[in-house]
């Protein structure tokens, strides 16, 4: 498992966790990310360590992401019911973009924030699938593509360039929905839930700010 920087006050987390479940109340929820716990989170590495750690700014308690020519995420093992669950919920913050890039290749393939859910292949790896919600820095809000080294990774992006820069943005996303338009077939539940900020590709520094995770009903 793996452990964070852990700053400021837990009580917050409480109150966070009371808001979404009142406003919730008769809402089916499934937590991922529930901060500031991250017992159940794996640290997974691509090209060196990008640093994550828990903060605390008023009544928000959230992730704070740091990486400067590097790649690795935090990643949730949970299997959640499509059917049950089809929407994930969560918010984030950048404070600024990549300039020239093209995310479609290879020495473009960074995200200030990303947020992705996998549905396991089992034994056949290969059959492994992910959907990417991305914060990209030049490719237009709504685009989707192959990733440019994995194709059976979809990269979508939400949000895209400064315009929300620096500020909070709630997101919410048909999970089943985006999986049957872009992965196909019987698939009703998700792997592994993750998170990753990352500049390998492009040598760039970047930060980003994540808050709780989670899956509703509606």
């Amino acid at each position: 498992m793996f452990s964070v920087v852990t700053t400021g006050h837990r009580v917050w987390a409480a109150l966070s966790v009371a808001v979404v479940l009142n406003v919730y109340a008769s809402n089916d929820l499934e937590p991922v990310l529930d901060l500031p716990d991250m017992s159940q989170w794996e640290r997974q590495e691509f090209k060196g360590i990008t640093r994550y750690e828990i903060k605390t700014s008023g009544d928000r308690v959230y992730l704070h992401a740091t990486s400067k020519g590097t790649a690795s995420g935090l990643v949730r093992k949970i299997s959640v019911d499509l059917e049950k669950t089809p929407y994930i919920n969560w918010s984030w913050r950048v404070n600024q973009v990549f300039s020239g890039i093209d995310e479609t290749h290879r020495d473009g393939d960074d995200y200030p924030a990303r947020i992705y859910v996998v549905i396991s292949g089992g034994l056949f790896f290969w059959r492994t699938q992910a959907i990417n919600y991305v914060w990209a820095s030049q490719q237009p809000i709504g685009s989707v593509w192959p990733n440019a080294y994995a194709r059976q990774a979809t990269m979508i992006a939400i949000r895209s360039g400064n315009t929300d820069a620096g500020n909070w943005v709630e997101e919410k996303r048909n999970v089943l929905e985006d999986v049957k338009r872009h992965v196909g077939g019987d698939v009703t539940r998700i792997d592994a839930v993750a998170i990753m900020t990352d500049t390998d590709n492009t040598g760039k520094s970047g930060s980003a700010d994540y808050g709780n995770i989670y899956f509703s009903s509606r």
